[in-house]
């Protein structure tokens, strides 16, 4: 019986090296590597030894013979990228894989002295950077962080009905006991930290900031109360300490949310869902409250072309397709649409959407009261959004109206990418939102690393930034062989002081393993995985514990 890769894939290639057949395609070495939805198993070439499972850091493999409800679809999803590749040819090896003679190009001499080395983010992007130090190297790692806790993008990004994704993070986290790492969380570099401070204290410093920000639709009426980036619509209901309770407002019965790649259809399937089936996540109380007294029974997703072009992978709109409760629809308001779903191939993006229900919905009435629904419209663009006090409407490019056709909503969320920020010390690339560098190397700062969104712009998801991390981490170990990092003046001891006068919200180890157990309790209490703190007090007193400084 064969494997099957599944919706909560993260492409991080972990099951490709431990496959002993080369049945996982696309591997790191191919072309189509990273521009996949996620990678399949071969039905005819698998063996079914279960080794890409138990590696799979997200659980996202599974014996085809235990494939129920919507993830039996997978089977055949597998298969179809086979149907027209050429078999690979025969390989004169026990094992069928050739795995050629071992390489080890992030390492560093047997006597090279340790490498003191700063990862700043402890997202996925700092957390593979670190891995792949601790594991190759005899480094020695501060992780630093803004947030008085770790976890970036893991914690504070991932859909909380994807339990399985967010397993990345504890993939990561036995990182963080490692007798190798310190931890310098509530320490924001660039403000209470100098770049220059954390480079004289460190060999090299590697830079995973991530994209924080959003990017602006650029049409009036953008800046009223009711219209939200996605980014906060995220934070919001994944309980970031810094966005409010009151962040996002749901008293409407439509949201217009604006993008069709992933983030847009997680928003769009959290509002929609039944709260009860939330309860038993990590979702933020807040959110779960404002979901329980929600208004909102429609969510429209403007899409500027056509679904042949969407944003989103296959997997999370199969998902869409199966949420109990909810209806998806596809606004056959304009020919084209109807004609591309038509005329695609199985396999093609748009094909997935020919079982869905079609109608030209008339926006002028209110989405009906028995029932909730997603409602995808292609070939639609935002050009305003209409009230006085707050959104009311958003007026919309389609076909049919001259003057465009106007959707009652009362709240519109842009969810058309994330964008990077500069941060002080570093240079930045305005027109890309990153820093600019050299195979992570950044220009002009010699010793200075960056990894991640920051490095190649807002793309990829989770494993994206395995291969990410081995190139900087790779150009890294080359500088320090060629003598080319700079000798750091100050010492770790020396830093965790200055770190201590400049923080006050300084948390180590040990105090993110009290908020971890505190989390855990209160879920425990309510039923649930973990209720996560929501505000940096909350955070910082969990940490202490009734110990007022953090010690190594």
């Amino acid at each position: 019986m064969t494997y099957a890769i599944t919706q909560t894939c993260c492409n991080d290639a972990t099951c490709v090296a431990v496959c002993p057949v080369n049945c996982i395609h696309p591997t790191p070495g191919e072309p189509d590597f990273g521009t996949t939805d996620m990678l399949y198993v071969d039905p005819e070439a698998c063996i079914d030894c279960g080794a890409c499972a138990d590696a799979c850091p997200v659980d996202a493999i599974f014996p085809v013979d235990r494939l129920t409800g919507r993830l039996r679809e997978y089977e055949a999803i597998n298969a179809e990228y086979y149907a027209d590749r050429p078999p690979a040819p025969a390989l004169a090896s026990p094992n069928f894989h050739s795995w050629g003679a071992p390489t080890f190009p992030r390492s560093l001499p047997s006597d090279f002295a340790p490498l003191r080395i700063a990862v700043v983010g402890t997202g996925p992007a700092g957390m593979y950077a670190a891995e792949d130090l601790l594991l190759h190297t005899n480094a020695e790692v501060t992780l630093v962080d803004r947030l008085p806790v770790a976890g970036g993008l893991v914690r504070y990004g991932v859909a909380p009905d994807h339990p399985a994704t967010k397993g990345a993070g504890e993939t990561f986290s036995r990182f963080h006991s490692h007798p190798r790492v310190r931890m310098r969380l509530g320490v924001e570099v660039g403000k209470e930290v100098t770049v220059e401070e954390l480079a004289a204290h460190h060999d090299a410093v590697i830079y995973a900031v991530g994209a924080p920000s959003d990017r602006r639709l650029g049409i009036p009426g953008e800046e009223l109360p009711g219209s939200v980036s996605a980014t906060s619509v995220v934070s919001w209901y994944n309980a970031h300490p810094e966005t409010g309770a009151d962040a996002v407002r749901l008293s409407a019965e439509r949201v217009v949310v604006v993008g069709n790649g992933n983030v847009a259809l997680d928003v769009a399937r959290v509002l929609v869902t039944d709260p009860d089936a939330l309860a038993g996540t990590d979702i933020a109380d807040h959110a779960l409250a404002a979901l329980r007294g929600t208004r909102v029974r429609e969510v429209v997703l403007l899409g500027r072309r056509g679904p042949e072009h969407a944003a989103y992978t296959a997997s999370e709109l199969l998902a869409l397709k199966h949420l109990p409760g909810v209806d998806l629809v596809v606004d056959d308001g304009d020919p084209r649409t109807g004609a591309a779903v038509d005329a695609a191939a199985a396999g093609e993006k748009a094909a997935l959407l020919g079982g869905v229900a079609r109608e030209a919905v008339d926006w002028s009435r209110a989405p009906a009261p028995d029932r909730r629904r997603i409602v995808l419209r292609f070939h639609s663009a935002p050009v305003e959004a209409l009230g006085t006090d707050s959104v009311r409407a958003v007026r919309v490019t389609g076909a049919g109206s001259a003057d465009g056709t106007e959707i009652a909503a009362g709240l519109l969320v842009r969810a058309i990418g994330y964008r990077g920020v500069p941060l002080a010390g570093l240079p930045f690339d305005e027109a890309t939102g990153t820093v600019p560098h050299e195979a992570g190397r950044i220009a002009g700062l010699p010793g200075c690393y960056v990894v991640g969104w920051i490095k190649r712009g807002p793309s990829g998801g989770i494993g994206a930034n395995r291969a990410c991390a081995e190139e900087t981490v790779g150009t890294l170990l080359a500088d320090a062989v060629a003598g080319t990092l700079p000798a750091p003046t100050g010492t770790a001891r020396e830093f965790r002081r200055l770190a201590q006068r400049r923080s006050r919200h300084l948390v180590d180890a040990r105090g993110l393993a009290a908020i971890d157990r505190t989390e855990r309790a209160r879920g425990r209490d309510a039923g649930r995985p973990r209720v996560k703190l929501a505000t940096v007090p909350e955070l910082v007193a969990a940490a202490r514990g009734g110990r007022r400084r953090p010690k190594d």
